[in-house]
Order: C-alpha cells, then sequence, then structure tokens
C-alpha cells in the first residue's frame, strides 16, 4: 500500500513515514499542497494523510482540487491536523475526507486504525 504525507513540518514528516514504513505501508511526502497535487497524480497513492495548516495551498484547497480530479477523486483523504473545531472537521468532510485524526495526540494506533478503515472502504 501506498501512502502519501502531506506534511510541512519536519518532525511530524519523518515520525509518521518511519511508523508507517515499519507498519509495510511505501511512504512518499509533500511538503506543502501544490507539492501535494504533483505528487500524488505521479504516484497514485491508496490513501492521501493530509495536513490543513500549510504554505501556498492550505489542506482545504487541496481537497477541493481533488474532489474536481476524476482520477484523484477516487483516492480516499484523511485530514491530519491540529485544528480540531467542528466546524473544520465538518469541512473537511464536505470537501470528501473520509475522516479526520488530530495529529497533536502521537497516537499511532488511531491512525493506523483509520488508516486500514478507509482503505478496506475503498476495497468495498
Amino acid at each position: 500500500m501506498n501512502i502519501l504525507i502531506v506534511e510541512d513540518d519536519v518532525f511530524f514528516q519523518k515520525f509518521y513515514s518511519q511508523k508507517l514504513l515499519e507498519a509495510g505501508f511505501t511512504v512518499n511526502v509533500a511538503t506543502d499542497g501544490d507539492d501535494a497535487i504533483v505528487k500524488a497524480i505521479k504516484t497514485k497513492p491508496d490513501l492521501i494523510i493530509l495536513d490543513i495548516i500549510m504554505p501556498r495551498k492550505d489542506g482545504f484547497e487541496v481537497l477541493e482540487d481533488i474532489s474536481k480530479d476524476k482520477v484523484l477523486s477516487k483516492i480516499p483523504i484523511l485530514v491530519f491536523s491540529t485544528l480540531g473545531q467542528d466546524n473544520d472537521v465538518q469541512r473537511a468532510l464536505k470537501l470528501g475526507a473520509v475522516g479526520y485524526v488530530n495529529k497533536t495526540f502521537f497516537d499511532f494506533g488511531n491512525l493506523k486504525a483509520k488508516i486500514d478503515a478507509a482503505i478496506a472502504a475503498k476495497k468495498a
């Protein structure tokens, strides 16, 4: 399984990339929203883990762009952000995210469970 992590914070990039690699996933990293679109087109990931607060193009804009693309819109997206307000979560879900994980809790088990659920739902 190929996962694209879209995250501008180097700590989160390294920490979660390493954890996902250890769990058997192939991982690519994009550092901003523009880079996310380019890498999603190039790598066709099975899942995108998307931060919201990023330079150049934020996660909400990425969700909007992906939802308009016939191929990319089929990729499940988990939002992975420090934003946890209900309106942010609802906005991300309305824009096509399949789930929302608050990254400040450093709970890899919860993230892994959401990844597994998203991939299973895609297969169904």
